[in-house]
């Protein structure tokens, strides 16, 4: 099985995003610098993980984006449903059928072994990727990491991170 770059990108901004202090934005030319990768490409997955409801967007020139949820709400399995979409990686076409001199569809009542196979292995993979959240990751990270890579992560805060600028008619 191969998850597109995509699915790396952005499991890496939404970790990133987790670490954000409360309020902070940060744009996709940021992370997408940060991380060495294409904006335009970039982009294209944080646009997926908003309509997912994942991140929220804040719009003009101080925007940028946010988890929508706390960290220890979005799972990975999230992420990659966003990114790759819910259909399972092994799609059965019934290639059993074909050929020339195939049996009749009344052979074939029940899903062949292999795709009950694929189906079982797609939901231990999903049931795994469920079980950990951001929140999990940067638990991971703060536990391995002997403060580079958090001072890093702060150092480009420091850079790149944007406020939304307040509403001058708050609704009160």
């Amino acid at each position: 099985m191969k998850l597109s770059d995509g699915i790396e990108q952005a499991l890496h901004c939404a970790t990133l995003m987790a670490a954000l202090p409360e309020g902070g934005l940060l744009s996709a030319k940021a992370m997408a610098e940060f991380h060495g990768v294409s904006t335009s490409y970039l982009l294209k997955h944080l646009q997926a993980l908003s309509k997912a409801r994942l991140l929220h967007t804040e719009p003009g020139p101080r925007g940028g984006y946010r988890l929508a949820r706390a960290p220890d709400q979005i799972t990975l399995l999230d992420v990659v449903l966003a990114v790759e979409g819910p259909e399972p990686v092994f799609r059965c076409k019934e290639i059993r059928q074909n050929g020339p001199n195939p049996l009749p569809a009344s052979q074939f009542k029940a899903p062949c072994q292999i795709n009950a196979a694929m189906l079982r292995a797609e939901r231990a993979y999903r049931t795994e990727l469920r079980a950990v959240t951001l929140a999990d990751l940067l638990a991971d990270l703060a536990a391995a990491d002997d403060g580079t890579i958090a001072a890093r992560g702060c150092a480009f805060f420091d850079q790149h991170m944007r406020r939304p600028k307040p509403d001058p008619n708050p609704t009160t």
